[in-house]
């Protein structure tokens, strides 16, 4: 090898260490700087004349192992969704309060019945009157401050889709921007490199909010998607909108069967050339904060909401409804046979009960007729009653008594050989056809709300909907169950005369010592079976959860408690995983400052060889001339 091929060879290796201990001084200055990439020269060895080989720059190299990244980006995923839904259920936790604090609906439900208690062993006394009428009213309260509660949480989680989208928007911006950059770029230097780091940054934020994937070409370009299959950032970006309702009420849902019924934000992703696609119907996010936004303001929450309704819908029926057996029919209808109901009262939403046996098959059936004010409803499903075993019709009766009679025999006429009429004012008759070997009406009766408080009956209305009855109406606008919770307060009528809490009859009037409706009230708080809506998340369709109210309500309020202590503890356990993660693309791909400084010392060596090669080869050249 020749003089000037060795100074060649030498001066390519400052250049290389020249770059080497700058990336180094790079390094160390942002050990610090959240995202940054340890950096190293790529070095390869070149052709130098006959002898030897020099060193050749050939861009740099970020240390960054690309599964890790990939795991990272899963997991921040999973623990962004787990820690919103821990930090959710835990608040939904303090709303319903823990067991023995006082201002929780098992509180004020106690104290309920320790109320009547009194007023079952004092009916006379005006101070257990109204402190049962005060208890009531405590309870109702209670029920009122829970629903506003939950959908506090509710509106909480549209805000939190509303600030995640525009996160994202901002995100994806930048990735298609930093892309557009890279493809004028065609290397990978210190600057390229550099964008590579701000890059990885925003797909870390995107990934925090949405479960994504990515692909690299050969130009370093990324292509985002999410891991359901919708391309979000490419050299341009997709953008997301959001439309939040404003207000946020126990009526206010997302439709699943039909996203245009929904009163409550959608996301929409519009393309960059046209079309958008409905991220929420189609479940395309399926992790992230967004994902656990929209799970716990259209499931979590609204679960919770059904729970404190059931539990408000059936304290306020269990006082009011009246079940009215049958009276058989008159002999005049022989050889049929069957049952008269007086249908007076009878309110929309409550039910007529039918038992009859179909003799050809020995199968015995249970009928559910339900009174039906807005048609547009019909026809009601099974599961319009909590028996599971009622086969369910709704009857529209804004037509008059003519009318429900022509409808049930069109439904149940030859299907179940029954015949209905009406003798006389609201009177309903159902009876068998009269054959020996068809069928048999077996029970019949009629449940109503009641309406009047001295009816001449316990029952009465102490609970109230907005001052209006609760019969378990069932509109356009959903069963007027939904909500109740936040609507429940007591008859304005029982508040004004706490009387009527032992007064059920003024003709004759109640004496002042009578414990008939104190007695009842007592029963059916304390003692009274229910069956509950498998909508509050609790029992099947088929198997629906039974129990006193005091069962159910410490059946959901237990249940919320373990929620929140698994979210809690999955929450936990994600961080652990995330931070373990983190800790290993830190070691791999973070700066240390020990390692850089050795390495800077076998730099300085390097770099002190190479000159000392360099003054070498001068001194041979100064010689070689001197001789000439």
């Amino acid at each position: 090898m020749g003089l000037s091929q060795a100074l060649s060879t030498a001066m390519s290796g400052l250049r290389a260490t020249q770059a080497a201990i700058s990336l180094v001084g790079s390094n160390v200055a942002n050990a610090e700087t959240p995202g940054y990439v340890r950096k190293t020269v790529i070095q390869v060895a070149g052709t130098n004349g006959d002898y030897g080989s020099s060193v050749l720059l050939n861009g740099v190299d970020r240390q960054l192992d690309q599964y890790l990244q990939s795991q990272l980006r899963t997991e921040t995923s999973g623990a962004a969704y787990a820690d919103i839904r821990a930090t959710f259920l835990a608040n939904l936790q303090n709303v319903y309060g823990n067991p023995g604090e006082t201002g929780t609906i098992e509180d004020s439900f106690n104290k309920l019945l320790t109320a009547f208690q009194g007023l079952s062993t004092s009916p006379d006394s005006q101070s257990a009157r109204i402190s049962a009428v005060g208890a009531a009213q405590t309870m109702a309260e209670t029920l009122n401050a829970t629903t506003q509660g939950i959908q506090n949480l509710r509106a909480n989680a549209e805000m939190g889709i509303n600030d995640s989208i525009v996160t994202a928007n901002n995100a994806m911006a930048q990735i298609a921007f930093i892309n557009n950059q890279l493809q004028n770029n065609g290397k990978t230097d210190a600057a390229t490199a550099s964008l590579l780091d701000q890059r990885d940054q925003y797909i870390t934020q995107l990934s925090s909010l949405v479960d994504i994937r990515t692909v690299v070409n050969d130009l370093n370009q990324v292509t985002v998607f999410t891991n359901s299959g919708v391309q979000l950032v490419g050299t341009e970006a997709a953008q997301l909108s959001f439309n939040p309702q404003g207000t946020v009420t126990p009526n206010t849902l997302y439709n699943p069967t039909d996203p245009n019924k929904s009163n409550v934000g959608t996301i929409t992703i519009n393309f960059p050339h046209g079309g958008s696609y409905d991220l929420v119907s189609t479940n395309s996010v399926r992790s992230g904060k967004i994902a656990a936004y929209l799970e716990l303001r259209d499931v979590t929450l609204v679960k919770a909401q059904a729970q404190v309704d059931q539990f408000a819908a059936s304290l306020a029926s269990a006082l009011s409804d009246k079940t009215t057996a049958g009276t058989a029919a008159p002999a005049s209808a022989l050889p049929q046979a069957g049952f008269d109901l007086d249908l007076t009262g009878l309110q929309s939403g409550n039910v007529v009960h039918l038992t009859y046996k179909d003799n050809t098959t020995g199968v015995t059936h249970n009928l559910s007729i339900v009174r039906v004010d807005d048609p547009s409803v019909l026809p009601l499903s099974n599961t319009a009653t909590l028996d599971p075993n009622d086969r369910v019709f709704g009857i529209d009766f804004t037509g008059g008594m003519g009318s429900v009679v022509s409808q049930l025999n069109a439904a149940l006429g030859t299907s179940a050989n029954l015949q209905f009429s009406n003798p006389s004012g609201s009177t309903l008759r159902v009876l068998d056809d009269g054959a020996p070997n068809r069928s048999d009406v077996l029970a019949a009766s009629v449940t109503t709300t009641m309406s009047s408080l001295t009816s001449g009956s316990p029952q009465f209305a102490l609970f109230t909907d907005n001052g209006g009855l609760f019969s378990g109406a069932l509109t356009a606008n959903g069963s007027q169950q939904t909500g109740l919770a936040g609507r429940i307060g007591v008859n304005l009528g029982v508040l004004g005369d706490p009387s009527r809490t032992i007064v059920f009859s003024t003709s004759p009037l109640t004496a002042a010592g009578d414990t008939t409706r104190a007695n009842f009230i007592l029963d059916q708080l304390q003692n009274g079976n229910y069956r509950y809506s498998p909508q509050a998340g609790i029992g099947t369709t088929g198997a629906p959860f039974t129990g006193t109210l005091t069962n159910f309500a410490k059946q959901f309020i237990s249940q919320q408690g373990e929620a929140a202590t698994a979210a809690k503890q999955l929450s936990d356990g994600q961080s652990v995983v995330l931070n373990t993660l983190q800790k290993k693309v830190t070691d791999a791909s973070g700066v240390n400052i020990d390692d850089e400084m050795a390495h800077l010392l076998a730099l300085q060596n390097a770099y002190s060889a190479n000159a000392r090669v360099m003054s070498s080869i001068k001194q041979m050249y100064d010689t070689l001339i001197q001789a000439m």
